[in-house]
């Protein structure tokens, strides 16, 4: 019996990146493997073998797309000294509110990715276990930022665990709504929201209101899935 050869690192990414855009534009339900092999450039049979599932291609590409957030901004938020200033960037890198056409790329595709991820989780033990470390791996990261600041002062003293639960909840939750395109929540008011709300937990005062033009969401997480 030959050995299972691998896919390359830069292929596997090219074919999450496909699903994704497919996924995003029909969803889960409709999504067929030979839309993403067509949008790859490859094979279903190809695609079967290595991801074996839609479930496992939708979450294997929200993956990547955790891994690109925390690859390409974190550097820029261990850059920031001040626990408070490091915070208030996260949560401006959840909900930019860049013009269009600016460059910032489409994040609602990756919410809309985590809308089906959500769905799928409940049915399925692998996308629930995938769904808990993607969760979990942010809540740390909210978490590390709160500890950080209560330890040099310039937060209130709060349960850092506790408060990046409820905190990252507030947050899905907003963000769902946005997705929805809800007209009481718009991107802006998203911001504005959470770092009220930070600000009240932990004891600083919140930047003042965003101003200038709607944009689009870049969800928690920064970045956008490119389509292929």
């Amino acid at each position: 019996m030959t050995a299972r050869r691998k896919l390359s690192q830069e292929r596997r990414v090219q074919i999450l990146d496909a699903a994704a855009a497919v996924i995003v534009q029909r969803g889960l339900a409709d999504t067929r493997i030979v839309d993403v092999a067509e949008s790859a450039g490859t094979s279903p049979g190809l695609i079967l073998y290595y991801f074996a599932s839609k479930d496992r291609l939708l979450a294997e590409a929200l993956t990547v797309a955790e891994e690109r957030f925390y690859e390409e901004s974190f550097p820029e938020l261990q850059r920031i000294e001040s626990a408070r200033e490091r915070l208030v960037r996260l949560i401006e890198m959840a909900c930019s509110a860049e013009a269009e056409g600016g460059g910032a790329g489409l994040g609602i595709e990756e919410y809309l990715l985590w809308l089906d991820l959500w769905a799928r989780a409940p049915r399925d033990p692998d996308v629930a276990a995938r769904r808990e470390v993607l969760d979990r791996r942010w809540r740390t990261a909210l978490a590390d930022v709160v500890r950080d600041g209560c330890g040099r002062g310039e937060f209130a003293q709060v349960d850092p665990d506790d408060f990046a639960l409820r905190f990252a909840a507030m947050m899905d939750g907003l963000a769902i709504q946005a997705v929805l395109r809800d007209p009481h929540v718009t991107i802006r008011r998203m911001r504005d929201l959470l770092l009220r709300t930070a600000a009240l937990e932990l004891g600083f005062d919140p930047p003042a209101p965003a101003h200038g033009p709607k944009g689009r969401l870049r969800t928690r997480r920064a970045r956008a899935i490119p389509a292929s």
